[in-house]
């Protein structure tokens, strides 16, 4: 009898491309327009996002690559295997750590942009504890089934997502995209750091592998992943110019939702559409934050595996909570996105560098073989 392809604990090639595109597809999206805007003239920053998908879908081919080498043993035994386990600890508390970060970023954004738009008299704090009640009951449960949830969530986000650019084009303005190539280099590099940053989160796959059935199409299955969302910015951020012009746009904190806003839909039978579309949004930034939650928790059973995963999530829980609510303001919170992205650089991409090179030359077994 033929076997239930979602009846088992294991995900597939499409399972792995549609984790990555909502691990991806949070928050960044929302402000990446205004972020490009201040860096780039009229409507250059689609080169950015181009580029910037180009590096992110290299350097996440190459981690999958070396995801593949362990597979079946995991991270921190093939990195104890490379350079000793001391230094494994510190390379996989250090991931556990960015993961947490990554989990309290969102945890905060989405309270902060809830607060403008949906809950003006409701406290930041009860907002962000709401949500991360919610988080972490999406990651007491299996974790197979959380993945599989992204099946689920992100045709829901696409098309909502696709409705409000379609409405949007009858008030885009062609004249505002042009002219064309006018930003010098110096500043679609700028651009193209900061998209970068907004495509991370392709790093699960160093945890995620493991579930996999095939641990060899990872590569690939990534870079498919990475592509919906270099797409789907790229078209927002041109809607958004149209939309508003180049300048405007570096006034507005969240274009993304402010867009849903100015949408004309036939027949006006939607008066706050931007609260439809923000509503849906938060299912994508629940994915992406119980993902990263759950990678912590991976990474840490991993060096304490005769800890039950659900005590190690109310024991991190608090943790998330705390460090959240540390952005003072909106500036104190843009500050802290660049230390976790920069952070999440060393510790999620280069570090597994650094011990698939040490592996290689020491001669570790790879799962790979």
């Amino acid at each position: 009898m033929k076997t239930f392809e979602y009846g088992d604990r294991e995900i597939g090639f499409l399972d792995m491309v549609i984790t990555i595109s909502s691990m991806i597809i949070g928050v960044g999206v929302i402000m990446l327009p205004r972020d490009l805007a201040k860096t780039v003239q009229s409507s250059d920053g689609w080169v950015s996002i181009f580029f910037a998908g180009i590096i992110a879908a290299g350097f996440a081919w190459l981690l999958a690559y070396i995801a593949t080498h362990f597979s079946k043993q995991g991270y921190f035994a093939y990195a104890t295997a490379a350079v000793t386990k001391p230094l494994a600890i510190v390379a996989v508390f250090s991931l556990s750590a960015y993961f947490l970060c990554f989990a309290a970023y969102e945890v905060r954004a989405i309270a902060n942009i809830s607060k403008q738009y949906l809950f003006e008299n409701t406290p930041v704090e009860v907002i962000s504890l709401a949500f991360l009640l919610v988080v972490v009951y999406g990651v007491s449960g299996a974790r197979v089934g959380l993945i599989r949830l992204n099946i689920l969530f992100i045709p829901i986000v696409i098309t909502i997502t696709v409705l409000v650019l379609l409405f949007s084009l009858g008030i885009v303005d062609s004249k505002e995209l042009k002219p064309f190539l006018i930003t010098d280099w110096k500043a679609i590099t700028v651009g193209i750091k900061n998209t970068t940053f907004s495509l991370l989160g392709f790093e699960i796959i160093l945890f995620y592998i493991t579930l996999m059935n095939r641990p060899k199409d990872a590569p690939k299955a990534v870079v498919f992943g990475i592509l919906l969302p270099v797409i789907l910015y790229a078209a927002i951020y041109l809607v958004c110019v149209g939309v508003f012009s180049q300048m405007t746009l570096q006034e507005i904190t969240y274009p993304a939702v402010e867009l849903a806003k100015e949408m004309q839909i036939p027949g006006e039978f939607f008066e706050r559409f931007e609260s439809i579309f923000f509503t849906i949004w938060i299912m994508t930034v629940f994915t992406t934050t119980v993902m990263a939650f759950d990678c912590a928790v991976f990474a840490l059973h991993s060096i304490f595996p005769k800890k039950k995963h659900i005590k190690l999530v109310f024991l991190l829980s608090p943790v998330i909570y705390l460090f959240c609510m540390f952005p003072k303001n909106l500036t104190d919170f843009g500050k802290i996105s660049s230390v976790i992205t920069h952070y999440g650089v060393i510790v999620s991409i280069l570090f597994p560098i650094i011990i698939f090179m040490v592996a290689k030359l020491r001669g570790v077994k790879s799962d790979a073989t």
